[in-house]
């Protein structure tokens, strides 16, 4: 599939003067396929001008004047004019979580499309929670949310978690030598805090070893991701079992993982790399313009992959992997790494959507 500019879908963001909102808007600022038409945040900042706002928030300054123009709509009380000028939103509201799945609902209850960068419905039934290169086949879910909830153009799609981009993709590379037992540690960089290491001095030469809540999170999110479709929804996986632990690390952006994988069909080490150079990636032929080609890249250097040398990969959009080496506990170790704000935020984002464009939810 491919936009015109004339004929590009009108997108909006709600909660856009955030750090994701931020990133989502640089991505969508010259799209192919998407048109930013309308911008919203918290009561606040309502009422202000979009490129004022970034100026004084982020220090990022808009090539398009359209755009540095957009008047903020209040993300919570202006639904139905949102509604009115757009066929998506982006959605990455900073509320609690009840709030955030109560006004996702909104918009999809609006005729919105909805692609959340949220965690508050990743665990709702009917939504799917999708990495679009692992798990496309879930969108499918759509036609039953749809049909629960009498929408007949609204949806909710959400993505995962950023912590799991990392290492998910590689696992699922190697499906058909069955994973049993993985042990992941996840070293995060400080802007999946939404902050940066000079705002947070407590970072600086210190590594802090808890991230509340994400290790439920990263233990338990892979395997909705690897659910099958039943009649009424996903079916969950028994294995792999994962244990993980994730810490923060004075790192600007990428997200690292070492991880220890045991198999049920016993490979060998290049197998599993050829596994990953030759991935089957299901999106390949529909050239989505946010997708990276190749999605996963094995690095031969013992030394990689590299935060700071490597998390710009494929525009920051793929994987990369290195260090796979036998280990003397499970079968085997790698080291994986991914971009956090690109791919496990904005960019993920981003692509969902695209997939969505790409398979047809989002036409009248």
């Amino acid at each position: 599939m491919h936009q015109t500019t004339q004929s590009r879908i009108p997108v909006g963001i709600i909660g856009a003067t955030g750090t994701v909102g931020h990133q989502l808007i640089k991505r969508l600022e010259h799209h192919p396929w998407f048109k930013l038409s309308c911008v919203a945040a918290s009561s606040r900042s309502a009422g202000s001008r979009l490129g004022d706002v970034l100026n004084q928030r982020h220090g990022f300054t808009l090539q398009s004047t359209a755009l540095a123009d957009l008047i903020l709509l209040d993300a919570e009380q202006d639904i139905q004019a949102v509604a009115a000028s757009v066929r998506l939103v982006f959605s990455a509201v900073n509320l609690e979580k009840a709030a955030v799945k109560l006004l996702e609902e909104h918009y999809a209850e609006a005729g919105v499309a909805v692609v959340s960068n949220n965690s508050a419905h990743r665990w709702t039934e009917d939504v799917p929670m999708v990495i679009p290169e692992v798990n496309p086949e879930h969108l499918k879910l759509i036609e039953w949310q749809r049909q629960r909830r009498q929408w007949e153009r609204g949806l909710i799609a959400v993505k995962s978690n950023c912590s799991i981009q990392s290492y998910v993709p590689v696992l699922h590379a190697w499906q058909q030598f069955e994973p049993q037992q993985v042990i992941t540690a996840t070293y995060q960089a400080v802007s999946g805090a939404g902050k940066t290491v000079a705002q947070w001095p407590e970072m600086q030469d210190n590594v802090i070893p808890l991230i509340g809540g994400e290790e439920d999170k990263s233990e338990r999110e892979p395997l909705r991701v690897w659910g099958t479709l039943g009649k009424e929804g996903l079916v969950l996986p028994d294995t792999p079992k994962i244990s993980a632990t994730c810490v923060r690390v004075p790192v600007s952006n990428g997200h690292l993982a070492v991880t220890h994988v045991s198999f049920k069909k016993k490979p060998t080490r290049q197998a599993l790399i050829d596994a990953i150079r030759g991935y089957n990636n299901p999106i390949a032929d529909l050239n989505l313009p946010s997708a990276p080609t190749p999605f996963l890249i094995y690095c031969d250097d013992e030394d990689r992959p590299q935060s700071k040398l490597d998390r710009h990969a494929g525009e920051g959009m793929a994987i990369s992997v290195g260090r796979l080496r036998a280990d003397s506990v499970l079968d085997y170790k790698f080291v994986a790494l991914s971009h956090n704000t690109l791919r496990g935020a904005a960019g993920g984002g981003v692509l969902l959507a695209e997939l969505l464009c790409a398979k047809g939810y989002l036409r009248d």
